[in-house]
């Protein structure tokens, strides 16, 4: 793999690969700091593509079209963690690729991910690798029930799971989630959802925002809210774990890790639950709420820049606007302590996220 030498000059360009929202909100992030930016994505509808300097609408396995791409870029990182290992390993031999590719082969398997923070001495849920409806069955009797027996790649927002209540048929369970590879995972019964955002420079510099309280519609983010309602001990502890795991990976850029509350006697542990390689849903607020956004402090990490070190402007709350909540625009725009940033889709689906509102409100 190339290793960056030195921060970017002003006239660099990023490569992003994905052309989602958060390639987006990368794009706008790196053009504040001067640099360019070119983002390559299969989808023509690409948000992404409205902001940014050049675009290479192709596959990510294309090799001739990566080709093009590292030869235009000075430095990749990716706005998704599902990219294809081939695709990092290829483009990582022409240019740097922050975060490392090898941190997308832990995150993309929920067992090695699991495995991974488990080495660490940090807890999560109880878990057991599942096979086959015989490993399902064996799994069952370990982890015990309630359950939730996930894939053990290309799972978000809910999907690629299904909760195991009372047990069932192994084999029909197995094979409802396509028979491949997956995690049983027992039930967490939490008191809350957290996470971390949490950025580390190549030198080795860390930065963590507060930590954000969050709250799901059907699996999806809906509402974020900062500071989380939890004891300055919770925080600082999943904090550290956050920082903790940043290090671990030799990390370079920003990473969320969400987590669990639960009650432990008479106080309170963290689990965690999972780990985002990349920019995340959970902390738009920073664009507003904070003195540096979670984009920006990816870019200064990436470009080789020192972080900027995050300072909460006041009690916050994003809301994200998940398919028809888009048609209640004017309300928000009509809010005097909102901020709207809408991700230019077209497309209104349910539970597609269209944009999302920050409030940053008084302590």
């Amino acid at each position: 793999m190339i290793q960056q030498r030195g921060p970017l000059g002003s006239d660099a360009t990023i490569g992003i690969l994905g052309g989602g929202q958060l390639g987006r909100m990368l794009a706008l992030a790196a053009a504040r700091l001067g640099f360019k930016c070119h983002v390559l994505c299969p989808d023509p509808h690409s948000p992404a593509f409205d902001v940014v300097r050049r675009v290479t609408e192709a596959d990510y396995l294309d090799m001739a079209a990566l080709d093009r791409f590292a030869a235009d870029v000075d430095v990749v990182t990716y706005e998704f963690e599902n990219v294809p290992a081939e695709t990092a390993t290829f483009l990582s031999a022409r240019k740097p690729v922050l975060p490392d590719p090898k941190v997308l082969a832990t995150t993309q398997d929920r067992l090695i991910e699991k495995e991974f923070v488990t080495s660490l001495g940090i807890g999560t849920a109880n878990f057991a690798a599942v096979d086959s409806p015989d490993m399902l069955a064996s799994a069952l009797a370990k982890v015990g029930c309630p359950a939730v027996l996930k894939t053990r790649r290309f799972g978000y927002d809910g999907k690629g799971q299904v909760m195991i209540r009372d047990g069932g048929d192994p084999a029909v369970l197995f094979n409802d989630l396509g028979g491949q590879a997956q995690i049983l995972e027992a039930f967490v019964p939490f008191e809350r959802e957290i996470s971390v955002v949490a950025a580390r420079s190549g030198s080795g510099q860390t930065e963590s925002f507060d930590v954000i309280e969050n709250e799901h519609r059907d699996h999806i983010l809906k509402t974020s809210r900062v500071p989380a309602a939890v004891t300055p001990a919770v925080s600082a502890e999943a904090r550290r774990i956050a920082e903790k795991i940043a290090e671990a990976f030799g990390y370079v850029g920003v990473l969320a890790v969400e987590m669990f509350v639960v009650k432990d006697g008479t106080g309170h542990a963290v689990l965690v639950n999972e780990i985002a390689p990349r920019v995340h849903n959970s902390g738009h607020w920073t664009i507003d709420g904070a003195s540096v956004s979670q984009f920006e402090q990816h870019i200064r990490a990436v470009a080789g820049l020192p972080l900027g070190q995050p300072i909460r402007r006041g009690r916050v709350e994003m809301t994200n606007l998940l398919g028809d909540d888009v048609k209640d625009l004017g309300r928000w725009l009509s809010t005097p302590d909102a901020a709207v940033h809408l991700y230019g889709k077209t497309a209104v689906r349910p539970g597609r996220k269209m944009g999302h509102v920050t409030q940053v409100l008084a302590e």
